[in-house]
């Protein structure tokens, strides 16, 4: 068995903080990179995004687990309505 050997020169490495990763991997990078749109959020989205931070920090968020069961027992109740 053999290591890989990596070496990054002393004028790069003086610069910000490097991550080193196989080719195929960057390249594939890359083509999800071209396929996603980065939009840079309006002022109205960014207060939202804002409000949204201070309730979960304030615990004013249902959890994921209690949503998905109360949906599903709206569901529930609502099909038996329809019979």
């Amino acid at each position: 068995m053999y290591m890989k050997v990596v070496t990054i020169p002393k004028e790069l490495a003086n610069q910000d903080e490097l991550v080193v990763i196989p080719k195929k991997e960057y390249e594939e990078f890359l083509k999800v990179m071209s396929i996603i749109r980065f939009v840079e959020p309006d002022k109205a989205e960014v207060k939202a995004l804002g409000q949204g931070r201070r309730e979960i920090k304030a615990g004013k968020y249902t959890a994921w687990k209690t949503l998905k069961n109360e949906l599903a027992y709206s569901r529930r109740r609502s099909s038996k309505k329809a019979d």
